[in-house]
């Protein structure tokens, strides 16, 4: 099979990232990499975030000739283990009733290959995110989970709608990168690859 050209490709489905490139780039398309998301044993949570950004990113830049890919991964992490979407109505409550007055950490790694000039150039950013919780009672979860049905979410919530309530404090480098795609640094990769951005 001959390889196609492209210009950027993002590697991903979701909805969210592909919303937050569209801040950045113009012309981009999007493919689904197509990869197994399952950590490996003994792996951190940051681990994992990075290798499967690579992954996603290689992935698709298998198919590809010239060009960019971005991959990214996301994964949060609660008294130091990962944790997953929630999925269900039951699930996301069980989360945030955890989550009351605590911490939760995000991973957020971001992986691109440039394929131009017959060359496979990786370059790779991972963002730690810190979410600080307030001690939210059970009516007030009950209430935000009506509201944003954040169950295909990592932690719960979705902190570009009513999400943010739920928390006293976000300590991070990037705010986009609890969405899922962490801009700065994307952007940084492709400026050092020669992109031009604004």
């Amino acid at each position: 099979m001959t390889a196609r050209k492209t210009g950027v490709v993002l590697a991903s489905t979701s909805a969210y990232r592909a919303e937050l490139l569209r801040r950045v780039l113009d012309d981009f398309s999007c493919q689904a990499p197509q990869v197994d998301e399952s950590a490996l044993a003994n792996e951190s949570p940051m681990q994992t975030a990075i290798r499967l950004a690579h992954r996603k990113a290689c992935a698709v830049a298998a198919s590809l000739s010239g060009g960019f890919v971005i991959g990214s991964d996301q994964v949060a992490e609660f008294d130091g283990r990962a944790i997953g979407k929630p999925g269900s109505l039951d699930n996301a409550r069980s989360q945030l009733i955890a989550f009351a007055g605590r911490t939760l950490r995000f991973h957020t790694a971001v992986c691109l290959v440039d394929l131009r000039n017959d060359r496979r150039i990786i370059r790779e950013a991972c963002d730690l995110t810190i979410v600080h919780f307030r001690n939210i009672g059970h009516d007030e979860i009950d209430r935000y989970l009506e509201t944003d049905q954040p169950f295909d979410c990592a932690g719960s919530f979705k902190i570009e709608k009513r999400g943010i309530s739920l928390f006293e404090r976000v300590e991070c480098d990037d705010p986009t990168a609890l969405v899922g795609l962490p801009l700065i640094a994307t952007c940084r990769l492709l400026r050092e690859a020669g992109h031009p951005l604004p």
